[in-house]
């Protein structure tokens, strides 16, 4: 999470937290905790209740509660494997309570009778229809000394092997402490913004939602759907948008290939005169758009969303052939090589008669065939290259790649998509990319998840198509 807190939390470490030494310092560095802030933004996955003792007589199979009753009976019994049981009362009913790991001195104390025991576990129903708590955490009751509930629901964090729940409550407990110092100087939304959704302020809601009080809806914060949750989440989805918009104008200061409209080899007219149909208005639409970024000196970044047979490849096509026209190479990368293939035969189709050369390079290409492809990807024989995953290997290098498609994008990692861009990147110039998809994209989302993209949509399918129809097929 990218929230920001006053600046001294933001690089105050975590060692500097009493009882931070060498080891926990390691953990928590595999959960990404280094700093107090960090720490901050480690949210509770899910809450118990120990801030009221339950009735033993009121269970039921599923609950997690705190529970105390006087020993009845206790032994150690063979079913299976070797365990301890032992049976605990209070006023309303009884319950048993089964260890499988236990040493003799447990043993002994969990078999004195009237002994009381504080419990808290989650009950089942055993075999017999009676219930149980298996391995509950528990504490001897001490008639001198009550033990004292707890004042706010119990957080159950995120944690990694060697890393106790009670050491993250503890060191969680010193950073909030640490927070309300600061209260007032680390809020970073602006207090219209706050009172037009109801929302709590950023500190406010750290501490409901790490110290939540015995009377808040545990329905609510069990499924993230409390207040002080979704005012973190709100945060966190403008500080995800306000960093894609950061990159979007770093990426808008660079240069990129200005691909102009070549009067004497305008291919895409020539291309669509030789189409057996006609352009929709969409895809016409959509079209323009992406001529318009291409020309205008700065990298093009747009997605196309549209249906299955709304005709995105077309659209794609008239990218690459105005590419070429301009002297510059274009590479297609498709996930698998299935759809790749389909590609490969639809642009050959088209673009061949126009004396385009296509290339073609897969993993499955013997080594011969490869390093003929390689060679001719290098010296620009092959004016557009339609491929998988082989595109952004490193042994491939393009004379001047200027356009990058991507077909489902989203089957691809960040990495490999930067990998393949970075083949067409000359001093400060960088190719366009073309990105497709066929997943609905809804406007909110794309306007949050691809903030650092230009979205097109081409909502309009040719005549003729039949209508698409997606089934659910049983493995059986």
């Amino acid at each position: 999470m990218e929230n920001c807190v006053k600046k001294s939390l933001i690089n105050l470490p975590i060692n500097s937290l009493k009882g931070v030494g060498p080891r926990i310092v390691d953990h928590l560095s595999r959960l990404n905790v280094f700093t107090v802030q960090d720490l901050l933004f480690l949210l509770p996955r899910r809450y118990q209740d120990r801030t009221r003792i339950t009735a033993i007589g009121s269970l039921q199979a599923g609950d997690q509660v705190l529970i105390e009753g006087a020993i009845q009976l206790g032994s150690v019994v063979y079913r299976g494997r070797r365990n301890l049981v032992c049976r605990i009362a209070d006023d309303t009913g009884a319950l048993m309570l089964r260890f499988f790991h236990f040493n003799a001195a447990q043993q002994q104390k969990l078999s004195t009778p009237k002994l009381r025991v504080r419990c808290f576990g989650e009950v089942r129903q055993n075999y017999n229809g009676t219930f149980e708590m298996i391995h509950p955490e528990y504490r001897v009751v001490n008639n001198n000394e009550p033990l004292v509930l707890e004042e706010q629901l119990t957080p159950i964090y995120p944690t990694t092997k060697g890393l106790q729940q009670t050491t993250l409550r503890k060191l969680t407990y010193q950073a909030l402490d640490l927070l309300q110092q600061e209260a007032e100087d680390i809020e970073l939304l602006p207090e219209e913004l706050l009172q037009q959704f109801q929302l709590p302020n950023l500190a406010a809601a750290l501490l409901y939602v790490h110290r939540p009080p015995p009377q808040a809806p545990t329905d609510e914060l069990q499924s993230g759907r409390h207040a002080t949750q979704q005012r973190l989440a709100f945060e966190e989805l403008i500080a995800h948008q306000l960093g894609l918009q950061q990159l979007r104008g770093q990426i808008k200061k660079q240069a990129a290939p200005m691909l102009l409209t070549v009067s004497e080899r305008n291919l895409q007219e020539t291309l669509i005169k030789q189409l057996p149909f006609q352009l929709t208005a969409a895809q016409q639409r959509v079209i323009d758009e992406i001529n318009q970024d291409v020309a205008a000196g700065a990298p093009m970044l747009r997605l196309v969303q549209g249906d299955v047979g709304s005709g995105k490849t077309v659209v794609a096509v008239m990218a690459v052939v105005r590419t070429i026209a301009n002297g510059y190479q274009a590479a297609v990368m498709a996930p698998t090589e299935l759809l790749a293939e389909q590609h490969l035969k639809t642009f050959k189709t088209w673009l061949e008669p126009l004396g385009i050369k296509v290339g073609w390079l897969s993993g499955s290409l013997a080594q011969r065939e490869r390093d003929e492809t390689l060679q001719k990807i290098a010296n620009g024989d092959y004016q557009i290259v339609i491929g998988t995953h082989a595109l952004f290997q490193q042994d491939v290098r393009f004379l001047n790649l200027a356009l990058i498609v991507i077909d489902e994008q989203h089957r691809f990692g960040v990495h490999q998509r930067l990998a393949l861009k970075t083949k067409g990147v000359v001093g400060n110039c960088y190719p366009h990319q073309l990105i497709m998809t066929a997943t609905p994209i809804p406007r909110t989302l794309a306007m949050t998840a691809y903030a650092d993209l230009d979205v097109s949509v081409i909502d309009e399918l040719p005549p003729g198509r039949k209508p698409i129809s997606t089934l659910l097929i049983p493995n059986s």
